[in-house]
């Protein structure tokens, strides 16, 4: 008999859900973490009592119902709205693009007016077979929106230059000719009043959990407490990377407390002039209207991966998806081993998309 029914390797939402509805079902699992804590990306550190994001922005917003329903039982969401503002050069323009950012390119007041514009330079630049990210772009939304607010943006964000990468990335770009501010159209909307790490602490109650344990660096031993193993980590390092490598974009943060009360007026700013090097600055303490004496804002470097950094977001072109395919083929032979999450699935899941996914899991798994 070995000592659990579950390995589950990683704390995040996956893994933490999988674990607290198989504990609920007298399961008895084990949840290890190569971190120093739980909660994966989502985790949340009281700093000068502002719940910090320690990972980048984390604003959980979506339509499933189910989804909704089932995390807030876990935590009371605010009604916090994400409208990001971009800074190119001295200009400030709101997110997503909008009546407000064409009033502030252009000058237009009517839908009509800034609909003209951007057809106006879409047809001026008559792309029909758009070959890279830069000609897709402008085919979509003309050369102003484009060279202000998404070249060099993305060209951080990437590490490459928009002329360099496929236009597959960028399939559409959302265009409102509304006074609207709010980034996402899901149905709901909010951050957890006191965090994310909440959240995963109640799941895992009763549950037994191990830090600062690297799986691979005692995968023998651990693979032998266990009947099956949930695995939410890289899907080709379990494989020991038979394939060869999937690509992944990592990010570095820059935490810094200030001794002043609000520093940027918004929670997230986007920074799209390549020369300045990192992506955004987020101010924690607007996620939940903070009034604390002094603020925190954290600094997001996109970087390049290398084997042992950590991989924040996969890079889905042909190249890596046909990699995927092999292990995806190979986790399907699995019995004892449940593949999930971003790095599990080498998928680009926000956490909504993770939650379902999980219960999908749960449904087929323990039901």
């Amino acid at each position: 008999m070995k000592q659990y029914d579950y390995l589950i390797v990683g704390s995040g939402l996956f893994g933490s859900i999988f674990a607290y509805e198989a504990n609920k079902r007298g399961k008895k699992c084990l949840v290890i973490d190569k971190r120093p804590h739980i909660a994966g990306n989502i985790y949340t550190k009281e700093i000068e009592e502002i719940n910090v994001h320690e990972y980048g922005a984390h604003i959980f917003h979506t339509s499933n119902d189910n989804v909704w329903q089932y995390i807030n039982k876990f935590a009371d969401f605010n009604r916090y709205t994400n409208s990001p503002i971009a800074v190119y050069k001295d200009e400030l323009y709101n997110l997503p693009f909008n009546m407000n950012t064409f009033n502030k390119l252009w000058n237009v007041k009517t839908p009509a007016e800034a609909k003209a514009k951007i057809d106006e330079q879409v047809n001026e630049n008559n792309i029909k077979n758009p070959k890279n990210l830069e000609e897709q772009a402008i085919s979509l939304v003309g050369k102003d929106i484009y060279e202000k607010l998404v070249k060099g943006y993305t060209e951080k964000q990437w590490g490459t230059k928009a002329t360099d990468l496929p236009p597959f990335i960028i399939k559409r770009l959302p265009v409102r000719f509304t006074y609207d501010n709010n980034y996402f159209n899901d149905l709901y909307q909010g951050i957890p009043i006191g965090g994310y790490t909440q959240i995963i602490e109640k799941m895992l109650i009763g549950i037994d959990v191990k830090l600062n344990t690297d799986f691979f660096a005692n995968r023998e031993k651990l693979e032998g407490l266990a009947d099956k193993i949930v695995f939410t980590g890289m899907i080709d390092e379990f494989y020991n990377y038979k394939f060869g490598a999937l690509e992944y974009r990592s990010l570095r943060f820059e935490h810094e407390v200030l001794d002043e009360k609000n520093y940027q007026g918004n929670a997230v700013v986007n920074y799209t002039e390549y020369k300045i090097p990192y992506t955004r600055v987020i101010e924690h303490k607007h996620f939940e209207y903070g009034m604390q004496p002094k603020t925190v804002i954290t600094k997001e470097y996109p970087t390049e991966w290398h084997k042992g950094d950590e991989p924040y977001y996969p890079i889905n072109n042909d190249k890596n998806n046909q990699i995927y395919s092999k292990y995806k083929a190979l986790a399907d032979k699995e019995n004892n081993v449940i593949f999930g999450g971003r790095l599990g699935e080498y998928k680009y899941y926000d956490m909504d998309d993770v939650i379902e996914e999980a219960l999908k899991v749960v449904q087929n798994e323990l039901l």
